[in-house]
């Protein structure tokens, strides 16, 4: 999603009813980044407040996780809760874990604790979003940057195929989504 020229990526991982708790974090976070000003979408207060406002709207049904960030020049801002994970592939090597501390509390438990994230994304660093199904065959390091590096020497729309692939190279035990973001410039 981009809004003024801001691209924004998410990705929400619904349990119990999966699909539509899922679809109702998305679709409640897209409007808040619609009605959000530049210096609110900067605030490191504005993205906790979401998160808890998607936590008190998904109480007493299913249960989802929320990692969403927005790309404003160089900076990364953003929030997560549960266990999806974010992480960054510097361009010149280094895999950066941007989630790793994250409480894992699921939106609607009523008890999430929202993470911030804060990070510079250089000129074709790669920023990746993914949900445990996708993360967790590829837990090592140097898996995920295998299959990364691999796919991004061909063409940038491959990378969350080829992070899928090496994921479920493992058996697939859980539904996997991965978001690939790029910086292009100098």
């Amino acid at each position: 999603m981009i809004r003024e020229g801001i691209p924004f990526a998410a990705v929400s991982d619904g349990a119990g009813n999966a699909e539509q708790a899922a679809r109702r974090v998305l679709k409640l976070f897209a409007l808040w980044v619609r009605e959000a000003t530049l210096g609110e979408i900067l605030l490191p207060k504005t993205w906790a407040t979401w998160v808890r406002q998607l936590d008190s709207a998904l109480l007493g049904g299913a249960e989802s996780t929320f990692l969403a960030v927005a790309v404003v020049g160089e900076q990364v801002v953003g929030a997560s809760a549960g266990d999806s994970q974010a992480y960054l592939l510097g361009a010149e090597g280094g895999l950066q874990f941007l989630t790793a501390s994250a409480d894992k509390a699921r939106l609607g438990s009523g008890t999430v604790k929202p993470f911030p994230i804060h990070a510079t994304l250089q000129p074709r660093d790669i920023l990746l979003l993914m949900t445990d199904g996708a993360w967790t065959p590829l837990s090592s390091p140097y898996l995920l940057e295998k299959a990364v590096r691999g796919a991004a020497l061909q063409h940038f729309s491959d990378v969350p195929g080829a992070v899928l692939d090496a994921a479920s190279r493992t058996g697939r035990w859980d539904d996997m989504t991965v978001v690939a973001v790029r910086r292009v410039g100098r």
